[in-house]
C-alpha cells in the first residue's frame, strides 16, 4: 500500500517544518511518515528549514541566509510563516530537536540534505552521527538533489536508505537510481507517468513522490503504485490512500 508523509510536517495547515507541523503530522491517524530539510548554521548546527534564506518563512522581518546566523540568533526569530500570531512563536528546530520529539512515536522521517545551493562541508557526518546517538537510522530515509551529497552518506553508512531526488525528466531513472547504490527515486509527481512509474518500480526501485496535495493526484499516484506521496496535508493522503 502506498505511504504517505507530511511534507515538512503538516504545512497546509501549520508552519512548515516547525515542531508543532511536526506534532500535528504524526497525530494524523494514517501518516505514516514526516519530510523535513536539513542545513547547517554558522556555528556548525544542524537545523530544520528548507530555504537557503530565512526571508520567506521568518515572519519578523529576518533577513538572510541560515549558514551566516548562529544557532542563537536563528532561534531568536518567529518562523511561522504566514501563520504569525495565530500559534504563537515558533521557533526554527534543530535536528536535536526534532528527533527527541520522534522518540515519542514509531514514524519513518525522510531527511532532505539541502547541499543544492551550499554543500554545508561535513553536514552528511554531523546527520549521521545525531541519527546514530538517537538510535534512528532504520527508520530514517535521506535524500537530496545534490546525488554527490547522497553518495557521501552512503559511504558514511552503507545500510542507510537513500532516495535521488529530481525535478527533471531523468532518462532511464530507475536504472540510474539501482547503479548508484540507492533505494529510493523522488520525483517530482508530475513527472511519475503511467509509462514510466512500473519501468522505475520493474528495477527494485521504490518511488517517493512530492509534493502531492490534490485528492485527484494522490489517488493517481496510487493507481501508479508509487511507494510513497510526500504532501502538505497528510490528513487528505490518508483518506484517499484508506479508500483504495
Amino acid at each position: 500500500m502506498t505511504r504517505n508523509f507530511g511534507h515538512r510536517g503538516f504545512s497546509e495547515c501549520y508552519p512548515e517544518n516547525t515542531m508543532l507541523a511536526f506534532q500535528k503530522a504524526a497525530e494524523v491517524k494514517g501518516c505514516d511518515g514526516i519530510e523535513n530539510d536539513v542545513q547547517l548554521t554558522k556555528d556548525g548546527e544542524v537545523v530544520v528549514c528548507h530555504d537557503e534564506k530565512i526571508d520567506r518563512t521568518c515572519c519578523d522581518g529576518g533577513t538572510g541566509f541560515i549558514k551566516d546566523f548562529t544557532l542563537a540568533e536563528l532561534k531568536a526569530h518567529d518562523f511561522s510563516y504566514r501563520f504569525r500570531g495565530q500559534f504563537g512563536k515558533n521557533e526554527i528546530p534543530t535536528l536535536r530537536e526534532y528527533l527527541e520529539f520522534m522518540k515519542t512515536n514509531e514514524i519513518e522521517t525522510n531527511i532532505e540534505l539541502k547541499t543544492g545551493v551550499f554543500e554545508y562541508e561535513g553536514i552528511e557526518q554531523k546527520v549521521f552521527d545525531l541519527l546514530k546517538e538517537y538510535d534512528m537510522i532504520d527508520r530514517i530515509i535521506i535524500s537530496s538533489f545534490n546525488h554527490y551529497s547522497v553518495m557521501r552518506m552512503k559511504q558514511i553508512c552503507p545500510e542507510i536508505r537513500c532516495g535521488l531526488l529530481s525535478d527533471t525528466w531523468i532518462l532511464d531513472a530507475g536504472k540510474y537510481v539501482k547503479d548508484a547504490g540507492c533505494e529510493y527515486y523522488h520525483p517530482c509527481f508530475h513527472n511519475v507517468t503511467a509509462k514510466l512509474a512500473p519501468e522505475i518500480l520493474a528495477q527494485g526501485v521504490g518511488i517517493n513522490t512530492w509534493t502531492v496535495n490534490e485528492e485527484s493526484d494522490i489517488q493517481d499516484m496510487v493507481d501508479r503504485g508509487v511507494t510513497t506521496v510526500i504532501g502538505n496535508n497528510p490528513e487528505r493522503a490518508a483518506a484517499v490512500i484508506a479508500r483504495n
